[in-house]
């Protein structure tokens, strides 16, 4: 087994907050409370469509004052934040990252599941180890190819069993992250053979874990392989297109048209349907680099940059989603404006606002 690589109708009524803020409480050794919610805030969740799953990548972030209450270390939240994120009216998921560097146990997975409503759902990585061509050092540079690259025995045995299994019925989308190919795998006639061994692993996969139905979705940071060929063999394999949006990708808006291209039947309407539910990763604002946002967004409580063409494509997917009778998830890194509840919040009044204009 290679190593791990080193560097890789309302859903919250007050009874659901209340009932996050007191396992807050009752978790002991430093209890973190949730940040006085504002009317505005509670009937926005209220407004916003149940099956619409918006989440940050994380939760353990001090400058977070939207979200939680008073001066709190990075430290305590995370090992104690998540009930009292959960208890944020708009903040319905949260993606689990620390899955891609070393994978999880079951009972970790339980342990994050008993701390939020029963309508919270998580988003988790799959990790490197899997998702990763190459192995890599501590700067990051591909060592050698990894050999259990897209290995569809050990994604089962180390990341979906546990993860199922832990999060039953709490459980979001199993993602897929491939971290950037070689161009060796990536351009000419080898994407071919690349994109039909992604399809092969994604068939391979379980597609229930003791009852609790996996949703896979497969994320790219190879531009050049968002083809035709690529969505509808992960349609065929039974796996959604998880829109990365990334400095590497293209906009979402040409991602949202590989999707639309995926999904619809007829592609000349405007009314056209979602097969399946909506996956995004809104994770990293364009012409930056991952450290260059993380130094200029710190500490993460100020929409900085705010991308409104990104809002508006992903408020737009969210009512096809909605209309198509499908979840939507979408998952915010700090990184992408510079506060990631800023930007779900925002977002949120974006989807309410257009569902009300439709309505």
């Amino acid at each position: 087994m290679a190593r791990t690589p080193a560097s890789f109708a309302s859903l919250f009524d007050d009874e659901a907050l209340t009932a996050s803020a007191a396992a807050s409480e009752s978790a002991g050794g430093g209890a973190v409370a949730p940040a006085p919610g504002t009317d505005e805030l509670r009937r926005l969740g209220r407004q916003l469509p149940a099956g619409v799953f918006l989440g940050t990548s994380s939760w353990s972030f001090g400058g977070w004052s939207m979200v939680y209450a008073g001066g709190t270390s990075e430290s305590l939240l995370s090992r104690r934040g998540l009930p009292a994120y959960s208890a944020h009216p708009v903040l319905r998921a949260v993606g689990i990252d620390r899955s891609f560097y070393q994978p999880l146990a079951q009972r970790e997975y339980e342990r994050y599941a008993a701390q939020v409503p029963p309508q919270f759902r998580f988003l988790v990585k799959a990790p490197a180890r899997i998702a990763d061509a190459v192995v890599r050092g501590e700067g990051g540079a591909a060592e050698v190819d990894n050999p259990t690259f897209l290995d569809a025995e050990l994604a089962r045995e180390c990341f979906v069993e546990p993860a199922l299994r832990g999060l039953g019925a709490k459980a979001g989308p199993l993602v897929f992250q491939l971290s950037p190919l070689p161009a060796r795998l990536a351009r000419g006639a080898a994407a071919h053979a690349t994109i039909d061994r992604i399809a092969r692993f994604v068939a391979d996969l379980p597609r229930e874990v003791d009852g609790q139905a996996a949703l896979y979705a497969v994320e790219l940071r190879n531009a050049e392989l968002l083809t035709p060929r690529f969505v509808h063999a992960l349609r065929a394999a039974g796996a959604r297109l998880c829109l990365g949006v990334h400095a590497r990708m293209p906009p979402a808006a040409r991602q949202g048209a590989a999707l639309r291209a995926m999904d619809a039947v007829d592609r000349t309407g405007d009314d056209w349907q979602l097969a399946g539910p909506l996956v995004v990763r809104w994770s990293l604002h364009a012409g930056l680099k991952y450290d260059e946002a993380k130094n200029r967004y710190a500490p993460f409580d100020r929409l900085l940059d705010p991308d409104i063409p990104t809002r508006g494509t992903l408020a737009h997917l969210i009512h096809v989603a909605v209309r198509s009778s499908q979840p939507a998830y979408i998952i915010v890194n700090n990184k992408a404006e510079g506060s990631a509840p800023l930007s779900c919040i925002e977002l949120a009044r974006a989807v309410v606002g257009r569902s009300g204009d439709a309505g």
